[in-house]
């Protein structure tokens, strides 16, 4: 999966310092895990950073963090076929927080609201959301299923 990249970070900081005071506080870093499924109390997240708010830095730090830390989870498993597991399930999660509808399949309407929620919208996206559909739906029936989304996940 590739992660995302230093300008969408900063909208999704943006995002989420709804008060504008260069810090996001851990209810909405909290509020942001839970939209991309990542679950922690407010506790854990207190405990893990040493402090009640990030300021962009932080929070960039944040992200490489628990980014190194999916990936290294996988690295833990001995096995292949446990790591495919660790990975499939995990990827399972993403296709959910994407399928709105719960119908098995992503459709432009679904991709756009996604993107919302994490901060990554804009006018220009609308104009991509069909073509990024397009590009990796193989049975050319306007939308994404399973399969076809983690060809897109996994295509660099």
């Amino acid at each position: 999966m590739s992660p995302i990249n230093s300008i969408n970070l900063s909208r999704i900081f943006s995002k989420l310092d709804k008060n504008g005071d260069g810090l996001v506080c851990l209810d909405e870093l909290k509020g942001f895990l839970d939209t991309i499924g990542i679950i922690a109390s407010q506790e854990e997240l207190e405990l893990l950073l040493g402090k009640s708010s990030l300021d962009s830095i932080d929070f960039f730090f944040f992200y490489d963090a628990i980014t190194k830390a999916n990936i290294n989870k996988g690295s833990n498993y001995k096995h292949k076929d446990q790591e495919n597991v660790f990975l499939e399930n995990d990827l399972r999660k993403v296709f959910r927080i994407f399928d709105l509808n719960e119908d098995g399949f992503i459709c432009c309407e679904e991709l756009q609201r996604a993107l919302s929620r994490l901060g990554l919208w804009d006018e220009q996206c609308g104009k991509d959301c069909k073509s990024m559909i397009n590009v990796y739906d193989k049975n050319l029936d306007g939308k994404l299923d399973y399969e076809e989304f983690k060809d897109m996940m996994f295509d660099n």
